[in-house]
């Protein structure tokens, strides 16, 4: 009997356990379900579109601003979205690697040099670049189809005006102060670059000065992008080796010539005009748009 009555009380007590575990368990149950609600939840609703609270948050870590100009960025893409699907507007594969392949030859690289550059410089990958390339182009074909009229070419003049009030942004490096790491063995270069003390007679080292104007703009976008005294990342040589940068100093920047940056100047223009425009126009469409705001950020 008293080997029963035992068996019976940790059956009971087994029980007691298991639903106090059930309690528990349901608590982070709905405690989990209300963080994806707050999460999740549905901040603002642009002509039928959902914009999240995760969203705004997204926004925000994305391109670091408050919420409030995170909202008003989401719901500029919705309208802008909108717009596109409505005309019918849309870009090709073929497009995008035709614009690609005009600016890297523009920059007088390949497209496997140019995809490098940018994954260094800006820390995309080729996908991600062609994604940014295609809303681009989406955005000048979205331009084309609510302008009004064409904006001129600014003249001389203007041109001017801009270089006198912007010089500062032209000017780059005279000169880049640097020691060449080169080894035909990647792996070993890489161990070079990383741990400082380790030999290896498979890696050579250069000193030189490398002359802004008498190295490839690839080049120099690349040690334009490195902190003084660290490493680039490593790159493949012409010859066949690898390489790699180690940026000591950068010479003081020279003066600029402004027939060397007209047609940079003309760009830079031509695209902050189409940006008003298009700004004025999802203004006044933002004002006339069925926008729902369920909850401030």
């Amino acid at each position: 009997m008293l080997k029963a009555g035992k068996i019976l009380f940790l059956k009971y007590d087994d029980i007691a356990i298991g639903y106090k575990m059930y309690k528990i368990f349901l608590s982070l149950f709905f405690s989990a379900l209300l963080s994806a609600e707050l999460i999740n939840g549905v901040s603002v609703v642009v002509k039928g579109e959902p914009i999240t609270l995760y969203d705004i948050k997204e926004e925000m870590r994305i391109s670091d601003v408050d919420a409030n100009i995170a909202t008003d960025i989401l719901i500029r893409k919705k309208l802008e979205a909108a717009e596109i699907d409505e005309r019918q507007i849309s870009v090709t594969s073929a497009e995008v690697y035709d614009d690609i392949k005009k600016i890297a030859a523009a920059n007088k690289m390949s497209i496997d040099e140019f995809y490098e550059v940018v994954r260094n410089s800006n820390g995309l990958n080729s996908a991600e670049f062609k994604e940014k390339t295609k809303e681009k182009i989406l955005s000048q074909k979205l331009y084309s189809a609510i302008a009004y009229s064409s904006i001129d070419i600014p003249g001389d003049e203007e041109l001017k005006e801009y270089f006198e009030l912007h010089k500062e942004e032209f000017l780059r490096p005279s000169a880049f102060n640097v020691s060449i790491y080169s080894s035909q063995n990647r792996t070993a270069l890489e161990k070079k670059i990383t741990i400082p003390m380790f030999h290896s007679d498979e890696v050579q080292i250069d000193e030189q000065v490398l002359e802004y104007n008498k190295i490839s703009a690839q080049l120099s976008r690349l040690l334009e992008n490195t902190k003084i005294n660290s490493f680039t990342p490593v790159v493949a040589d012409p010859n066949g080796s690898f390489v790699s940068f180690f940026l000591k100093g950068i010479e003081a920047p020279s003066s600029v010539n402004f027939e060397s940056v007209k047609n940079e100047i003309i760009n830079l223009i031509m695209t902050q005009k189409r940006e008003q425009v298009l700004s004025d126009y999802f203004a006044r469409l933002r004002n006339s748009a069925d926008i729902k705001i369920i909850r401030e950020p």
